[in-house]
């Protein structure tokens, strides 16, 4: 699952840039694109590890 969060997310970033650049975008599309995003941006983050989590880590081992 967390191989496709990037996909989706470059597809929600694209189909979003896509629909805003017709002349009448469809408001849902883009709402549906924004949520995508938001989603994938977090998938994305939750794997980046805290910078307080290093630090305690090295806490303990010395």
């Amino acid at each position: 699952m967390k191989k496709l969060v990037l996909p989706f997310t470059l597809v929600a970033i694209i189909g979003a840039l896509y629909e805003q650049s017709k002349e009448k975008p469809n408001v849902y599309i883009l709402c549906i694109t924004i949520v995508v995003f938001i989603y994938g941006i977090i998938g994305l983050s939750a794997k980046t590890p805290s910078k307080n989590q290093e630090e305690k880590e090295q806490d303990d081992t010395q």
